[in-house]
């Protein structure tokens, strides 16, 4: 087996080093998941690259969840799940969209039923969607500016879930009460 270095600010590679001290400021601790990429300067500031834009998209904290969560979900990260719960939480998304994107049950509204729906669509056929899936999916009120929104979260998650499967980072102790298993590999135990 393969061990990765959770590093810190001290142990990580000099490019990466302003990187966790701008991650302990923020968050009060150095998260895995950027302990983790701290190996790869280059890798650890895409990720954070990508995660800025896509925060900045025209995704509201509902929609953001619905696309980070799905992703997250079909790829069982151990990681990211239990990290975008307590992300969610904090950004004031209603429990009951997180608790369904994590259990895999309807979302509350058809909207973000249909979002769940087209990232996941993204996610499987690897971006080749029908032009049904996408007209299906600006019908339920997205836009095209959306449909390429969504392409940015998967690189995001690509990134962070890839990562967390190599490198199986552990769970950060804040969200610890947020662990997570996937319902099939639950029912196959």
């Amino acid at each position: 087996m393969t061990d990765f270095t959770l590093h810190t600010v001290e142990t990580a590679p000099e490019g990466s080093r302003p990187s966790l001290e701008e991650s302990q400021a923020a968050f009060g601790f150095v998260p895995g998941l950027h302990a983790t990429m701290a190996e790869s300067p280059q890798l650890l500031a895409g990720y954070k690259a990508l995660h800025e834009a896509f925060t900045n998209t025209s995704f509201n904290a509902d929609e953001l969840t619905v696309v980070w969560q799905t992703i997250n979900v079909e790829h069982a990260c151990h990681y990211c799940v239990p990290g975008h719960t307590g992300i969610a939480h904090s950004m004031k998304v209603d429990g009951a969209i997180t608790d369904a994107l994590r259990n895999e049950t309807p979302l509350p509204t058809p909207r973000l039923e249909a979002l769940r729906t087209f990232t996941l669509a993204m996610l499987r056929q690897r971006g080749n969607v029908s032009d049904e899936q996408v007209e299906t999916f600006l019908a339920a009120g997205y836009t095209r500016q959306n449909v390429f929104e969504v392409i940015l979260g998967l690189a995001q998650k690509v990134m962070s879930n890839y990562t967390n499967h190599i490198a199986k980072t552990p769970v950060d102790a804040v969200f610890s009460k947020f662990t997570w298993q996937k319902a099939d590999a639950v029912a196959a135990e």
